[in-house]
């Protein structure tokens, strides 16, 4: 193992480089621009190719391509861009194809600013694109994370056939910490019979489509997803814990702020309050099941984002009303303080919280 300083960023494109990924599209955003700079010397190193499109919209669509002949390709971007691209991923998830979307989320909405921001969490759980469609979404919370969900994503998008997103915050991207790269890169990618390969690969002829013009037709490709949505929704819920065994009160928070919330839990426990905390890293499919299993055992949960509330809805779902969900948020590019969360954990302890 060799032990590196790496930016986000930076980490981001090594880890697609040894996933096996050669194609990138995309166009330079503040605070995903690192990236784009890394894999535009990195890919032709390893005889892959960087081309920077003219928008995101034509990224999008030339990751389609590139993931219908097989390939495994990869774009990124930040706010505007991942809205612009809401319809490429609905065409890609209609027509099964594998691709990895990083989205480095900033503050919005509109144009809104470069400050770190999760308040794309709706976007990227709920559908942004038209259609009965889901992404698998990964949220990293450490640079090493960063690395090691990125070179996942890559094999949960061919295992399922679909698109699945990494997304950190401004924060996570800007930021350098220590990783541990492995010398030898063994790449063992994934046949794909079903690639638009033409027929000297295969017998007949593969068509990649998501157009069923036909109401009955379609309605089959929906139940077909809708199946391979439940197995994601099986087999891919993951989450961490800290301190849960004996709490009362217990954060969920996921990114940077499950990062201040772990110290916002050991500042509290030497008050003698009880805290724990749950960090999401699937945010779709969601931990239901692990926090419902756990839920009856705590007094309360206090979602900690960067946004207006996205995901405490998830988590009071997840708990079927048998004990409250509060929430704590900063917005617009703001980051919270563990400060500012620990004396909301003090109210919450005491009874003088509003829920």
């Amino acid at each position: 193992m060799t032990r590196l300083l790496m930016k986000g960023n930076e980490a981001i494109g090594e880890a697609a480089v040894r996933a096996g990924c050669r194609y990138f599209f995309g166009y330079p955003i503040t605070p995903q621009s690192e990236l784009t700079h890394y894999l535009a010397r990195r890919l032709p190193e390893v005889g892959g190719l960087y081309l920077q499109a003219e928008s995101e919209v034509a990224s999008i669509n030339m990751v389609y391509g590139a993931a219908g002949a097989g390939a495994r390709v990869m774009t990124a971007s930040s706010g505007p861009g991942i809205s612009l691209m809401q319809e490429g991923l609905s065409f890609m998830a209609g027509a099964e194809l594998p691709c990895v979307v990083v989205n480095l989320m900033r503050g919005g909405p509109g144009l809104g600013n470069i400050g770190p921001s999760q308040a794309d969490y709706a976007q990227a759980t709920k559908g942004g694109g038209h259609g009965d469609y889901h992404m698998i979404v990964l949220a990293p919370n450490s640079v090493q994370e960063i690395m090691d969900h990125t070179r996942r994503a890559f094999d949960l998008a061919d295992q399922y056939r679909n698109p699945v997103m990494v997304m950190a915050d401004g924060i996570m991207a800007q930021m350098m910490e220590p990783v541990e790269l492995e010398e030898d890169i063994k790449i063992e990618l994934p046949a794909k019979p079903w690639a638009a390969t033409g027929t000297a690969y295969h017998e007949g002829r593969n068509v990649i489509n998501s157009c069923f013009v036909i109401p009955e037709e379609m309605e089959v490709v929906n139940l077909r997803l809708e199946k391979k949505y439940q197995k994601m929704r099986q087999s891919e819920q993951l989450c961490d814990g800290y301190f849960l065994e004996d709490a009362e009160i217990v954060l969920v928070a996921f990114g940077t702020a499950s990062r201040l919330c772990r110290s916002v839990v050991d500042k509290a426990r030497q008050r003698g309050i009880p805290a724990g905390l749950i960090r999401p890293i699937t945010l779709w499919p969601f931990p239901y099941d692990f926090i419902g299993e756990i839920a009856g055992k705590f007094k309360c949960m206090l979602a900690v984002e960067m946004n207006m509330g996205q995901m405490q809805e998830d988590v009071q779902l997840a708990v079927k009303g048998r004990i409250p969900v509060y929430h704590y948020g900063r917005l617009g590019g703001m980051v919270p303080v563990a400060r500012d969360i620990l004396e909301e954990v003090i109210k919450l302890y005491s009874g003088g919280a509003d829920r």
